[in-house]
């Protein structure tokens, strides 16, 4: 099944610019000021209140003061819940990210009906300086086996095979890159310029420079039976990749995003997208600026079986 009613979210408590994952995250700009934590947290919570309204299951953590993580509000770059009970943990590029990773949540997330079989730690190849960022790196077509990833120091490609070699899927490698000032630079996590969900999938085949790669990438998604819908890097870089599709108890099927994605769009797209499935979106703007990253990031879904 591509999507789930189920996601975790991870409430802010000491949100802000992480100057570690900037290194490499041409998204995010530091603003100033001593409300970016208050403006994140209400940005979170009418996100989560959208969701909820909507019929989806929002597991909601609060973050810890100690240590400090100003990215915890991404976790799905940490970990992944499967359908067979296994919960991934993956090697982070930040090290102030790596704590992140809590058994806590895992628990709480048992403590709810979800059965956890097993924990796959893939975490140590992050000492030996070779990280793949959960599904931030990996766009994973579940329907189709499918998992499509853009090289970057945050995507190890070695990683990424032995991942989908283990996990059962066929993996599609490129390489995509955003125009910063007058450079052509990696994007740092393929879920920036890419979803796919049940019928169609978004992406930005500008960002594909090698004409190979983006051939093969097309005909990956035709041969899958799914539509695609192309954005501009203009619109890539006001986070209109950064999506992921849910449903609701009752299978509606939702895209999710942000205000700022949202408005990106041309009526086109927008009509294209809801002809498959009614739009959710939300102001996002502190979180996107601040921390370089968008709704999709928010959500580390939760497909592990019911108690």
């Amino acid at each position: 099944m591509q999507t789930t009613d189920t996601v975790l979210m991870i409430e802010p408590i000491a949100f802000g610019y992480n100057a570690e994952t900037a290194e490499n995250n041409y998204f995010q700009v530091e603003q100033k000021g001593s409300d970016i934590q208050s403006k994140a947290l209400a940005e979170f919570n009418t996100f989560v209140g959208k969701l909820r309204s909507k019929g989806v299951n929002v597991i909601t953590i609060k973050d810890t003061l100690d240590p400090h993580t100003p990215d915890s509000i991404f976790p799905n770059n940490w970990v992944s819940f499967h359908k067979d009970g296994k919960v991934v943990l993956y090697p982070m590029f930040a090290s102030n990210r790596r704590v992140e990773r809590r058994e806590d949540i895992i628990e709480s997330i048992g403590s709810q009906g979800f059965e956890v079989a097993e924990i796959d730690d893939w975490s140590f190849p992050e000492t030996q300086g070779h990280f793949l960022e959960g599904t931030g790196s990996m766009i994973f077509d579940h329907d189709n086996k499918i998992a499509y990833g853009s090289v970057s120091l945050r995507l190890d490609e070695g990683l990424f095979r032995e991942f989908c070699a283990k996990y059962g899927f066929t993996p599609i490698i490129f390489h995509s890159y955003q125009t910063v000032g007058a450079e052509r630079l990696a994007i740092y996590h393929t879920n920036v310029m890419m979803c796919v969900a049940d019928q169609f999938v978004v992406i930005c085949l500008d960002c594909i420079d090698d004409e190979l790669e983006r051939e093969k990438v097309i005909e990956t998604i035709k041969n899958s039976g799914k539509e695609i819908i192309e954005i501009s890097e203009e619109q890539m870089q006001q986070f209109a990749g950064n999506m992921l599709q849910v449903q609701n108890k009752d299978g509606e099927k939702f895209l999710v995003m942000s205000q700022t994605a949202y408005q990106s769009l041309t009526s086109e797209q927008v009509a294209a997208i809801e002809k498959c499935c009614e739009i959710i979106y939300s102001d996002l703007n502190t979180i996107e600026v601040n921390g370089g990253g968008s709704a999709r990031c928010m959500l580390a879904e939760v497909f592990l079986p019911k108690k």
